[in-house]
């Protein structure tokens, strides 16, 4: 059967099933609709994330290999234990997450611009006031030098973008979420697509049939209550 894009009408907040996405552009499953609070929650529980840049329309993806890790299974290096061990950085939950959206939305150096757009920023905002996104915080000092977002649902944590001003910051919020995410009941962690980053804290590839079975065993499943309260965090 021929796969084709399909558009979304801003009344119905359904989504196409994922395994109909096209293999050229890999994942790419819809067109149009909205961003807000219903919509992207649905996304999520359907596997998939929105992915455009400024100016484009909104476009919505479920590739078929997905990046993601058990949160038991992060990978320490000796260098970063080092690091963790001698560090001053400190880390916390939801404590600025408009501060960490805004840092991730700032591109890199080999970028002239990052997806992360003002209408991303406003929706993923309003998620977080919500209680359904969250963010990891690293500190020197008072200074916000590193951290990462994402959603969460159930007992499985959509990851969406990380930033870091600091050696190591991102790498020790990425833990810091893992080693949290696990004690209070978290089973994966979904980064998306994979990078060297990622892969050498231990991320590893899925297909998409295999995240999807994740997501129906786990999406219903219940987490720690304090999971996501405002608090600082030992790694």
């Amino acid at each position: 059967m021929t796969k084709r894009l399909i558009v979304l009408s801003e009344d119905n907040l359904s989504f196409p099933d994922p395994e109909n996405a096209l293999d050229d552009p890999d994942g790419l499953l819809a067109i149009g609709g909205d961003l807000s609070v219903s919509r992207l929650h649905n996304a999520y529980q359907q596997a998939v994330f929105p992915w455009f840049s400024e100016g484009e329309p909104i476009l919505w993806w479920s590739p078929k290999q997905r990046a993601v890790i058990k949160p038991k299974e992060v990978h320490i290096s000796k260098s970063m234990a080092k690091f963790i061990r001698q560090t001053t950085l400190t880390v916390t939950i939801n404590h600025a997450f408009a501060e960490v959206i805004k840092a991730c939305s700032q591109p890199r150096k080999t970028q002239a611009e990052t997806w992360i757009s003002s209408d991303i920023i406003h929706a993923y905002t309003e998620l977080h006031q919500q209680g359904k996104a969250h963010s990891i915080e690293v500190w020197l000092d008072k200074q916000l030098v590193g951290g990462l977002y994402g959603v969460n649902v159930g007992a499985i944590f959509c990851g969406e973008s990380m930033f870091h001003r600091h050696t190591n910051a991102s790498k020790l919020a990425f833990i810091a979420l893992c080693q949290h995410f696990q004690q209070h009941g978290g089973h994966l962690i979904d980064c998306q697509m994979s990078t060297p980053h990622l892969a050498s804290l231990g991320v590893k590839e899925a297909s998409r049939s295999e995240f999807l079975n994740a997501l129906s065993q786990f999406k219903s499943q219940a987490i720690t209550e304090s999971c996501w309260d405002k608090q600082s965090l030992t790694v």
